[in-house]
This record gives C-alpha cells, sequence and structure tokens, in this order.
C-alpha cells in the first residue's frame, strides 16, 4: 500500500486497482502543495469522516468531474452527510453507513468507529450533518488503516484497537479542535500496542493549530511505534 498525506487531514491509498481518498480538502488548503488533478488521478472511492468543510474539501467536483467522463465516484460517508452532499450536486453516488457498521466497497471494507468531535456544514445557521466518526479500512493482504477523523482521546480507542487490528493510524495531533501532540502520543501509548506505524495530521494548516510535528515525536521517543512525519504531498509504502 502507497500511503500519500495532502496535508490536514487528506490522505490518499493506493493498493491493488483502488485509489481511496479520505476528507480531500485540497482547495482552500493552505498546507497542499501539489494540484486537485495530480492528487486525485485514478480516484476510485471518497471516504468522509464528517461533515466539516475541511474535511468534505472538493468532494462535490470531485464527483461531478467523474460523472463528466462518465464514470461513477462512490462517496462513503453517513447518511445525512452524504443526503447533504446529493442535494448539492453530488447525485446519487453516497454509499451511507454509520457508527459501528462495515461497508463492503468492493475490494475493501470501510468500518465506521467512534470519534469524539462535532458535525455540521458551514452555512448558517449549520446544518446538523451526522455524527463524526473514524474509518477503519482492510483490504485483502494490505496493512488495516484506522484513520481517526478529528478527535480526542478515548478509553474505548483500546477497544477498537483490540477488535480491528489496525497496523497503520491516522492521528490528530493540532490541538485546539482535536487533541493536542502531548494527550495524542498518551494514546498511542496507552491504547494502541498493536499499531505499527502513526502518522500525525490535523496540524500546521492554520495559525490556530500546532504548527509541527516535533512535540508528538519527541513524546513518542523510545516508543517502539514507527512515527511516519511526511511532507504534504509526501508518499511512502507499507
Amino acid at each position: 500500500m502507497k500511503i500519500t498525506w495532502f496535508g490536514h487531514a487528506a490522505f490518499r491509498l493506493d493498493f491493488a486497482d483502488k485509489v481511496v481518498l479520505i476528507d480531500p480538502f485540497f482547495t482552500g488548503n493552505p498546507s497542499f502543495h501539489s494540484t486537485v488533478e495530480d492528487a486525485s488521478r485514478g480516484v476510485t472511492h471518497i471516504l468522509l469522516t464528517h461533515g466539516h468543510s475541511d474535511h468534505v474539501g472538493d468532494t462535490i467536483s470531485l464527483v461531478e468531474d467523474a460523472a463528466d467522463a462518465s464514470r461513477t465516484l462512490p462517496v462513503v460517508a453517513n447518511p445525512e452527510l452524504c443526503s447533504f452532499l446529493a442535494a448539492r450536486g453530488a447525485g446519487n453516488v453516497g454509499r451511507m453507513m454509520n457508527t459501528g457498521g462495515t461497508l463492503d466497497a468492493g475490494g475493501f471494507t470501510v468500518t465506521m468507529v467512534r470519534a469524539d468531535h462535532s458535525s455540521g456544514g458551514d452555512a448558517k445557521p449549520a446544518e446538523y450533518l451526522g455524527n463524526p466518526t473514524g474509518l477503519i479500512i482492510k483490504a485483502p493482504g494490505e496493512p488495516t488503516v484506522w484513520h481517526m477523523g478529528d478527535t480526542d482521546i478515548f478509553s474505548d480507542m483500546a477497544l477498537l484497537a483490540e477488535i480491528h487490528q489496525p497496523k497503520v493510524v491516522f492521528i490528530p495531533i493540532g490541538d485546539r479542535f482535536t487533541m493536542g501532540p502531548e494527550v495524542a502520543a498518551l494514546a498511542v501509548k496507552r491504547f494502541l500496542p498493536g499499531v505499527e506505524v502513526v502518522v500525525p495530521c490535523h496540524y500546521a494548516t492554520f495559525p490556530m493549530l500546532v504548527p509541527d510535528a516535533s512535540a508528538f515525536v519527541a513524546a513518542l521517543e523510545g516508543h517502539p511505534v514507527k512515527v511516519v512525519v511526511p511532507p504534504s504531498g509526501g508518499s511512502f509504502e507499507i
């Protein structure tokens, strides 16, 4: 599996014949240094953790571009978010699911799990867009990946790790809207004993967030987990 981070919480997973974008916040993302065309080339699925605009990102335009090319680009999201996207031009592409459920996306599965955050549209008044979630992606012969979404620490992370046995975790560290670096490191040490690789995210995008991952890396010094901190647009394989 090839993993690419595009800044903030946006990731791309390349495996087998799949190209999966998670929370594709490209346009308007000051940490995004690629092009939308390059980042989305060959995309087969979009997965969304929740409805905030810095996570929904370019979803609608990517779905519209696929339709113009006579392709259907499925979007996995909660029911409220699927309805929200359909009403704004994303068509009948939503693959709705909810917390605790598992969806067979064709060649891989997605499980929605708990995240402690909020979820809503940015218009005024804000529109409720379902509960925030994390996403666990499993594919034959590939490491299980857990994108935690936007969340604080919670002790049931240990139970989710026991159930799903993730090997790679994308974990928010930016503080103010999610865990900060030290708390995120505590979550790794206390609740994720079987995880092999952690990738910090949701930082350095805006001035309100932690500017770099150094405190997170320092807090995990001496711990056996591998911390990967790619530059925006950087990839690694596992």
